[in-house]
Parts: structure tokens; C-alpha cells; sequence
């Protein structure tokens, strides 16, 4: 039986084999960047997380300044108005002892009702600065919270593309990219939030 013509193989593997690990490392580097870029993505919204943590927690320092200088005016409004009860009951004693109370004792006492009313508004100012502080904090900490699950989510899918790499497993690279991307997406919608 005549041999056919003979083909070199050895070469056509040899190239073969060229194309196959020129194809994994293109592989590798798409997962490399990808991973870079969501490293870097994830970099920035740690930063974001902490900066509006820290600013939620100075503005809850505020708030309780604020609380304890309108918990001074009110004290300030309870000691007119005992001072106002001690002018209106020294004049009572006077009038029953049908003596005519000193002439400054009215307007003493309307005078410390008077100021009582400049002193609450004062207090409600500063409860009304309170509350607003407070407001500000729980959505600057609720951002947080939104910064912070993206970073989770950004890690893993950095871990899962260490693990594509390793194993050169396409299914487990697009995972990563569904994971990373789902946290570029919360990052963002925080960011604009």
C-alpha cells in the first residue's frame, strides 16, 4: 500500500501550541485590567465610605452641642420663670396684707415673663439646628452604608478575577465582571444619591 504524502506536523503543533498561549495571555491581561480597574474603583469608593462617615459623625458632634445649649436656655427659662413666680407671689403677700407691693414688682415680674419668651425661642432655635444636623448625619451615614457594600462587592469581584486568572476559567472572569460591575453600579447610584 503506497504512503501518502506526509505532512509535517511537529510544525503545525509547534504553532498551534504559539496561538494557544498567545490566546491565555491575552486572557490574562484582559482579566488583569479589569481587575485593575475595579482595585481602583474600589479604592475610591473606600474613600468616599470614610469621608462621609467622618463628616455623619461631626455632624452628630454638632447636634450635641446644639442639644446641650438648648438644654442651657431652657434651664435659663426655668429660672425666670421661678423668678417671675417669686415676684408675682411676694406681691400676692403684699396686696393680702392690703399693703401696696413695691412699684418695681410688676414690671419686674412682666419683665422676666418677657424675657422667658426671648429664652424659648432661643432653645427652640437651637433644637430646630439640632434636628436638621441630625437629618443630615442619618443621609450622609445611609451614603455610607451604600460606599461601603460597594466596596465589598468590588473585593469580591477582585477575588474572584484572581481565581479566573489561576485557573484560566472564562465562566468564573465573567463573574467577577457581573459582581464588579453591580458594584461600580451601587458606588455610582450612592455618588448621585
Amino acid at each position: 500500500m503506497p504512503e501518502g504524502p506526509e505532512v509535517e506536523t511537529d510544525r503545525l503543533q509547534e504553532t498551534i501550541g504559539e496561538e494557544s498561549e498567545r490566546a491565555k495571555e491575552g486572557f490574562l491581561k484582559r482579566i488583569a485590567l479589569t481587575t485593575a480597574i475595579f482595585a481602583a474603583l474600589a479604592a475610591i469608593s473606600a474613600l468616599r465610605a470614610g469621608a462621609t462617615v467622618n463628616e455623619a459623625l461631626m455632624l452628630r458632634t454638632e447636634a450635641a452641642r446644639l442639644q446641650a445649649e438648648a438644654s442651657d436656655q431652657w434651664s435659663f427659662y426655668q429660672a425666670k420663670g421661678i423668678k417671675a413666680a417669686i415676684e408675682e407671689a411676694s406681691r400676692t403677700s403684699w396686696l393680702a396684707a392690703e399693703k401696696a407691693p413695691p412699684a418695681d414688682s410688676l414690671e419686674r415680674k412682666e419683665r422676666y415673663v418677657a424675657e422667658q419668651k426671648e429664652i424659648e425661642a432661643k432653645a427652640r432655635e437651637k433644637e430646630k439646628e439640632r434636628d436638621e444636623k441630625l437629618a443630615e448625619s442619618a443621609h450622609l451615614l445611609h451614603r455610607h452604608h451604600g460606599f461601603a457594600y460597594a466596596v465589598a462587592i468590588l473585593q469580591v469581584s477582585i477575588a474572584l478575577g484572581a481565581v479566573a486568572a489561576l485557573t484560566r476559567s472564562r465562566p468564573v472572569w465573567f463573574g467577577s465582571l457581573a459582581l464588579g460591575l453591580s458594584g461600580v453600579a451601587l458606588a455610582s447610584w450612592t455618588l448621585l444619591g
